[in-house]
């Protein structure tokens, strides 16, 4: 139903999915020089492009070269280019693109 959807997509619903042990946050960015480097290039393209503010909000995170984005975007065209732009800087098979679009 419509307002399950809501409390799945509020502020709480969203503080218990990231206290999962399961759930990448950027606590779980690598430090390595490679790894930096990825999500820092991903980041830079993704700021280059004309977006709504949450686009830019998206979390990057980068482990033994692999990419997960996470985070709220306006819209699905939004969400492809953010995913575009990773697949092109970490390789196809390394990105795992877990954003949510706002349908408000």
């Amino acid at each position: 139903t419509e307002s399950q959807e809501s409390v799945g997509r509020s502020n709480t619903g969203v503080n218990v999915r990231d206290q999962s042990d399961t759930t990448k946050t950027p606590f779980h960015q690598n430090e390595n020089g490679v790894d930096v480097l990825t999500s820092a290039n991903i980041r830079k393209q993704v700021i280059a492009k004309k977006m709504f503010s949450n686009g830019h909000n998206v979390k990057i995170i980068t482990q033994n070269g692999k990419v997960t984005l996470r985070g709220p975007v306006e819209s699905d065209q939004e969400k492809q280019q953010i995913k575009d732009i990773a697949i092109a800087v970490a390789g196809v098979g390394n990105v795992d693109c877990q954003i949510d679009v706002n349908h408000n």
